[in-house]
């Protein structure tokens, strides 16, 4: 397929450090030689990435994101393979072929007047391939759990389980930000505002927005929406642990009565390193306890990881937390 890369065993091989006596997950886990043969798999999840920051600087962001698809890879392709890895029960598919795209946003002039829409029109390209590579992991009865890149990426995940069910999908996003900034042009804060701009999102809920980073006009307009709604994180902190959790499963009630996607961007949790990163958010280990509960409702259709924000500096830990949020995702229903 066009703009998209197919792994095989071949292409992660030099990633994976063996080690005598024991069997990591990257040795276990499925390729596929053709991406029509996805139905035939037994694996039930999908894993593929969108190495790229072309949406985040759309949005006047830092970069990174783009090599956050590679820290995930080297840190889990070399966690163990055991009986609750389950590294049988996830397809590696690929990534989106970005380098292209790339270049070119590197080339343009950050001077240039048209410089962000410009920018945009390279994110237009991207969402097409994305939903492409969505639908059809979806059509063939598989979940999908893409790793960004930007949370301009949104818009492709929900365009292709679209085109996939023929109907609007519901979609819990797990964020300090709305992502419903203006539609001037495509960037990583406004997929959800194309997204229903163009009719293809059902209801839509987004749990821990920062006040601080939210204008007006965004809370005016979900306050007017019947399929609109936020849970403030400064509303959360004042809450007990276990509140917060009742919390988070009341807004995955309001949406898992039907089809729906679970989006993560990493600002909303902790010191995670991204492109929007605070000293104040969710903690890691009660967002991997959502992403749990999430996974084990029968309608969910897919997993997207964003924002995440690597270097050499932190790579090994962005990917090692990327990692456990993966591997919580695929097992959760085997303790169950």
């Amino acid at each position: 397929m066009e703009g998209f890369t197919l792994y095989s065993f071949k292409s992660v091989e030099k990633l994976i450090a063996l080690r005598k006596g024991e069997v990591k997950f990257g040795e276990k886990v499925q390729f596929l030689d053709d991406l029509g043969t996805l139905a035939t798999s037994n694996a039930k999840y999908v894993l593929f990435g969108i190495p790229e920051d072309i949406g985040v600087r759309a949005n006047y962001g830092k970069d990174g994101a783009s090599k956050a698809w590679e820290a995930t890879l080297a840190a889990l392709l070399n966690i163990q393979a055991n009986l609750y890895t389950r590294p049988e029960n996830l397809i590696l598919l690929g990534e989106i072929s970005c380098e292209g795209l790339m270049q070119k946003a590197s080339n343009l002039d950050s001077q240039d007047p048209n410089y962000h829409i410009k920018m945009g029109e390279l994110v237009s390209h991207l969402d097409d391939i994305v939903s492409l590579v969505v639908q059809k992991i979806i059509a063939a009865g598989k979940v999908p759990i893409i790793i960004g890149g930007g949370h301009n990426n949104a818009y492709g995940n929900i365009r292709g389980a679209f085109n996939a069910l023929e109907k609007p999908i519901n979609v819990l996003n797990i964020d300090a930000h709305t992502d419903l900034r203006t539609t001037d042009y495509r960037h990583s804060g406004n997929g959800f505002s194309f997204a229903r701009k163009d009719k293809i999102l059902g209801k839509y809920r987004v749990f821990g927005v920062h006040q601080n980073y939210t204008p007006q006009y965004i809370f005016d307009e979900m306050k007017k929406s019947a399929n609109d709604s936020f849970r403030l994180f400064e509303h959360l902190i004042l809450m007990s642990s276990e509140k917060i959790k009742k919390a988070f499963l009341e807004e995955l009630e309001m949406v898992s009565h039907d089809e729906f996607g679970l989006e993560l961007d990493c600002d909303a949790i902790k010191d995670f390193s991204s492109s929007a990163q605070s000293p104040t958010g969710l903690p890691i280990n009660m967002v991997r306890n959502f992403i749990w509960l999430a996974s084990e409702e029968e309608k969910i259709k897919y997993l997207h990881i964003c924002e995440a924000s690597a270097d050499s500096t932190n790579a090994v830990q962005v990917g090692k937390s990327i990692s456990y949020l993966i591997t919580d995702f695929i097992t959760a229903e085997s303790y169950g």
